[in-house]
């Protein structure tokens, strides 16, 4: 049985027509089931494209696409709140929660739990379970045998539960905006400087090695995520959705690899090699999935 293969929200600050033309092509070649929509990271880079939102849902919706609308990660201001507030009481099948405010605004109906929030062990997934949530998309840094055990328990709950399998990792959330310091500026006045990094802006060590990016108030690994040898381990847990992480590479060339991996039709060989020249320049990892550094790619042969 094959996984759902799902796109989640774009985590950068593209310009809306950039965002509008990629959801058309989403629409229209991507071999992606679902598709999240959403500002997760900045709630001042919502307006630019909120008025697109209901001509991108229907496209999408019309292309057989199942879209969820996803909410901030981080809520500290009162238009945040609110925002969080009148999204979990949208009357669509299902949200996705990414801040626990959002939860007591959902009040117990179906919701979807998002990648920022801590489902780590059985315990939490079947608190979350009682709180109205059908679906758990895992933290990232989650190792294969906690990813087996998560996903175990969410088959008993009768949940769907997600892994993302491209894409940065998020690593981390602040109050503070990193963009906006780095060019010198209040997070207040940032003037939209995110904007100039569609891919997130390049951080280095003293000895001038890359290492992260920063994206607004986020901190994102430099590598891409790439679980293309593990889709299949991933389906034999009992992993239910697949989720690739838009970045500033062709991403419908991306789900084409990734289905036609999943699907047999390639191998994965054939799908990692052809990957990586679609990600020329940046680095792949898949060092969280076997229990090391997060940075690091490790042969699937090599573990077993």
């Amino acid at each position: 049985m094959t996984a759902t293969l799902t796109l989640g929200p774009i985590p950068y600050h593209w310009p809306a027509q950039a965002k509008c033309d990629f959801y058309a092509r989403i629409a229209d070649e991507a071999t992606v089931d679902e598709v999240y929509l959403g500002e997760v990271v900045c709630s001042k880079r919502a307006p630019f494209f909120e008025a697109h939102l209901p001509d991108v849902i229907s496209r999408l919706e019309q292309a057989g696409k199942a879209v969820i609308l996803s909410s901030l990660a981080e809520v500290t201001l009162k238009r945040e709140r609110k925002a969080t507030v009148e999204l979990a009481e949208l009357e669509r099948p299902e949200v996705e929660i990414n801040n626990v405010g959002g939860l007591y605004a959902r009040a117990g109906r179906s919701h979807r739990i998002g990648p920022f929030m801590n489902a780590y062990n059985e315990a939490t997934i079947g608190w979350m379970a009682r709180q109205g949530a059908s679906h758990i998309c895992l933290p990232i840094e989650l190792p294969a045998k906690a990813i087996a055990i998560a996903a175990k328990t969410a088959r008993d709950l009768r949940l769907g539960v997600e892994v993302q399998v491209f894409g940065r990792a998020s690593l981390a959330v602040s109050a503070r905006c990193y963009h906006a310091r780095a060019h010198g500026r209040s997070k207040d006045n940032c003037q939209f400087v995110c904007e100039e990094d569609p891919d997130g802006m390049p951080l280095q060590t003293l000895d001038h090695r890359p290492i992260l990016r920063i994206n607004g108030i986020q901190t994102l690994s430099e590598s891409y995520i790439d679980l293309l040898a593990e889709t299949g381990p991933l389906m034999k847990m009992g992993v239910s959705h697949l989720r690739l992480s838009p970045q500033a590479v062709d991403m419908v060339a991306v789900s084409h690899l990734y289905r036609h991996c999943m699907d047999g039709k390639i191998s994965v060989t054939e799908a990692k090699r052809k990957l990586q020249a679609l990600c020329a320049g940046v680095p792949l990892s898949n060092g969280f999935f076997h229990g090391e550094a997060g940075y690091r790619q490790i042969a699937m042969d090599a573990k077993r």
